[in-house]
């Protein structure tokens, strides 16, 4: 995928992961960067797969470009390698 660039627009966004069963939702866009609020039933599987398992952060994770494979008008799937 090109270069991604979250926009407001994409907050409240479905994340869903390769298989289509969504991951959490977009919570918020910070400077093109979104971030993710996974779903609480698993979060420990998802937080581990992106590597942030030590990040703390109250608007979500940081969703990273090269974690997302498309983003359409009602989702951003995530990789299916992820």
């Amino acid at each position: 995928m090109q270069s991604v660039q979250f926009t407001d627009e994409d907050v409240g966004k479905s994340v869903v992961n390769g298989d289509g069963d969504e991951v959490g939702i977009i919570s918020a866009v910070e400077h093109g960067t979104a971030y993710v609020d996974p779903d609480p039933g698993i979060t420990t599987k998802i937080t581990t797969a992106l590597g942030w398992e030590d990040i703390d952060d109250e608007d979500g994770y940081p969703l990273q470009e090269e974690a997302v494979a498309t983003v359409t008008d009602d989702e951003v799937r995530l990789a299916s390698n992820l």
